[in-house]
C-alpha cells in the first residue's frame, strides 16, 4: 500500500519530484526546530535525505509525505522500524492533521502486524507530546543529553504505542 487517505489528507510514498516541496519544509527553523537535525542548508542535503529516505529498506522503513490537496505539508512514519518520526509545515499547524496522519499510520501499522510503534520527542516539543499521548502513546523512560543537533544538547522522552 503506497498511499493511505483520510478524510483530508493523502499520505502517500515521496518522489524525487517532491525535492523543493521537502526543501521548503526541511529548511524551515520552525518546522525544524525539534528534529535530528539543523534545517537544511541547501537543496543537495534535502535531495540526499529524499533519496534514502525512497531508497530505504521495506522491511526497514514505512515512511510517507503527508498532502492536502495536493500540496506536501510534512512527513510522517518510520525511517526504521518502529520508531514513527513526524515533521509538518508550520502554516498547517494546529488544524488536526498531525493527529488525522498520525491515526491512519498507526492503523496501517495495527493492519500489517506490528506490535507497537516508538517515539523520540525533546521534552520541550509541548505540541508532539500532546499529538503523541492524542494517539495513545504512553511515556516510557526518559534520558538526558541523547541528540547534539547544531551544536546543542538535547534531551529525550520515549513514548511507545502497543498495536
Amino acid at each position: 500500500m503506497d498511499e493511505l487517505r483520510t478524510e483530508r489528507l493523502l499520505l502517500r510514498r515521496a518522489r524525487m519530484d517532491d525535492a523543493a516541496a521537502v526543501h521548503r519544509l526541511m529548511s524551515d527553523r520552525r518546522a525544524m526546530r525539534y528534529w535530528s537535525t539543523p534545517p537544511h542548508g541547501g537543496l543537495e542535503q534535502t535531495l540526499g535525505w529524499l533519496r534514502s529516505m525512497i531508497g530505504a529498506p521495506a522491511d526497514e522503513s514505512d515512511d510517507f509525505l503527508i498532502t492536502l490537496n495536493g500540496k506536501v505539508i510534512g512527513k510522517l512514519g518510520c525511517w526504521q522500524l518502529p520508531e514513527v518520526g513526524y515533521l509538518l509545515d508550520p502554516e498547517v499547524w494546529g488544524r488536526g492533521f498531525a493527529t488525522e496522519a498520525m491515526q491512519a499510520f498507526a492503523a496501517r501499522r495495527r493492519a500489517l502486524g506490528s506490535p507497537e510503534l516508538t517515539a523520540d520527542v525533546d521534552p520541550r516539543n509541548i505540541a508532539s507530546r500532546q499529538l503523541l499521548e492524542r494517539c495513545g502513546f504512553s511515556e516510557t523512560g526518559s534520558a538526558a543529553r541523547t541528540w547534539c543537533v547544531g551544536g546543542e544538547w538535547c534531551d529525550s522522552i520515549y513514548y511507545r504505542l502497543a498495536l
